[in-house]
């Protein structure tokens, strides 16, 4: 997916989400307004989002529903399960490990590492948790794709870097930290904190317009 624009990449799962809405609504086929209303964007973005994707849908009709879910699944490489490792048992990490919309979705999280020692051979929802000596080889055994990364900033980095060391090429990164990877890794940063911000940046703005 190269040729692809970012932003339409970030948008794929999206219209997968509300096809797979529209399809759990006996939705057949919906058009590019309606799958627009639904991802909260308009007809005209979906339909240059999905044009980079190939010559998908009917004029006039609009597109197959099952067909378009199978097809952007395809885009996303979710036809096969993702094997996915937690590094880093806090409370977030506990969550994720919870979180039953992984698995649902083609992720399964096979590995856990953490260097608690309180913590390392304990087993959660069948997954035992392991030291973070075990990092490398455990990534390496566990055929790991993806890193969910949780661990305090301090360590962040250093635990990136073992990672890649691994082999491993994608990491989701919760650690309130910009991460420097070499090229041909790919890490996506979720900091809830820059979030919470950004909704109070615009609730500071409607007080002021009020």
């Amino acid at each position: 997916m190269d040729r692809v624009p970012e932003q339409t990449i970030n948008r794929l799962p999206i219209y997968l989400r509300c096809l797979v809405q529209a399809a759990s609504l006996n939705m057949p086929v919906i058009n590019s307004l309606g799958l627009a209303q639904m991802a909260g964007t308009n007809a005209a973005q979906v339909r240059k989002d999905l044009s980079y994707l190939g010559e998908l849908g009917t004029r006039g009709i609009g597109y197959d529903v099952e067909a378009l879910i199978a097809h952007i699944s395809g885009e996303l490489g979710l036809t096969a399960s993702r094997r996915v490792a937690i590094v880093g048992f806090g409370r977030l990490g506990g969550s994720l490990l919870g979180y039953s919309g992984f698995s649902e979705r083609g992720f399964d999280i096979v590995a856990v590492f953490d260097a608690d020692p309180a913590k390392i051979g304990t087993s959660v929802g069948g997954v035992r948790v392991r030291s973070i000596d075990e990092l490398e080889s455990g990534l390496a055994e566990e055929a790991i794709e993806i890193v969910l990364l949780t661990t305090p900033a301090d360590v962040a980095q250093a635990v990136a870097d073992r990672v890649v060391a691994a082999g491993v090429c994608a990491i989701l990164n919760f650690a309130p930290v910009t991460l420097d990877v070499p090229d041909g890794v790919k890490v996506r940063p979720v900091d809830l904190s820059v979030e919470l911000q950004v909704l109070s940046f615009h609730l500071a703005r409607m007080t002021q317009e009020a």
